[in-house]
């Protein structure tokens, strides 16, 4: 059952948006060389407290971190760790995401640090612009399908790969809500999109083949074919005008 929210339902749940924003925003200016990613996690999880929030991964499952912490050719859900060291030259996707007054924030992005491949630039542009081009279709009376062939034609028409085997997915009250929102699908197909609804959006794409392998930790995705991955993800709320992004720092 897909839970529509009021307006001020909406405004308590920015809050929670808005905090996972900040935390993004705070992984970012700190990320350098050297820093293991449980460095990075503890930065994140104390940025969110701050703010009176709860970091919404942390125990979701079973996950041992506030953030996933993503290098390379790692897809989605790092564990972070005092044994994965950042190093010049890496793409690091953090996803975050705060748990406040009842309601859930989350949103990713992929950080470059310092001076990165052009190869790794290219695949970074187009999966973050891709991330733009399904949140312009998002309005009341558009598909599901729409938003995921905005992403999936975007791509694939710069020779990358979206991953099939993890989608984005409705927020509210609880983390992972209906409906599902695959980065892949058919115009004109799917839910009917309703004001009142908020989707996570958020495009996994891969520079060479869809295909990804967990490994044994029962978390950490990765890239079957070892190429570099890029993870980028905002919260919306539709609207009858368009999207309002809610994960804004």
């Amino acid at each position: 059952m897909i839970e529509l929210k009021t307006a001020k339902e909406l405004e308590r749940m920015a809050e929670a948006c808005k905090i996972s924003a900040l935390a993004l925003k705070a992984a970012g200016e700190s990320i350098e060389p050297g820093m293991s990613t449980k460095e990075l996690d503890h930065i994140i999880e104390k940025k969110i407290r701050s703010y009176g929030a709860k970091p919404n991964f942390l125990g979701y499952g079973g996950f041992p971190g506030s953030a996933c912490i993503s290098l390379n050719d790692t897809v989605i859900h790092g564990i972070p760790s005092k044994d994965i060291i950042i190093h010049e030259g890496d793409i690091v996707s953090v996803d975050t995401g705060a748990f406040y007054n009842d309601y859930n924030g989350d949103n990713a992005y992929t950080f470059a640090v310092g001076e990165i491949s052009s190869d790794a630039r290219a695949l970074l542009d187009a999966t973050e612009q891709s991330l733009y081009e399904a949140i312009k279709v998002v309005k009341a009376g558009m598909r599901i399908g729409d938003i995921g062939f905005a992403v999936q034609s975007y791509v694939e028409a710069r020779g990358y790969a979206v991953v099939r085997k993890y989608i984005g997915h409705g927020v509210g009250r609880n983390l992972h809500e209906s409906p599902d929102v695959p980065n892949f699908g058919t115009p004109g197909r799917g839910v009917r999109l309703v004001a009142g609804m908020t989707l996570a959006i958020e495009p996994m794409v891969n520079a060479r083949g869809e295909d990804v392998r967990v490994l044994r930790d029962g978390w950490t995705v990765k890239t079957a074919s070892g190429s570099l991955s890029a993870h980028f993800e905002h919260t919306v709320a539709v609207t009858e005008q368009g999207a309002k992004i809610l994960t804004l720092a």
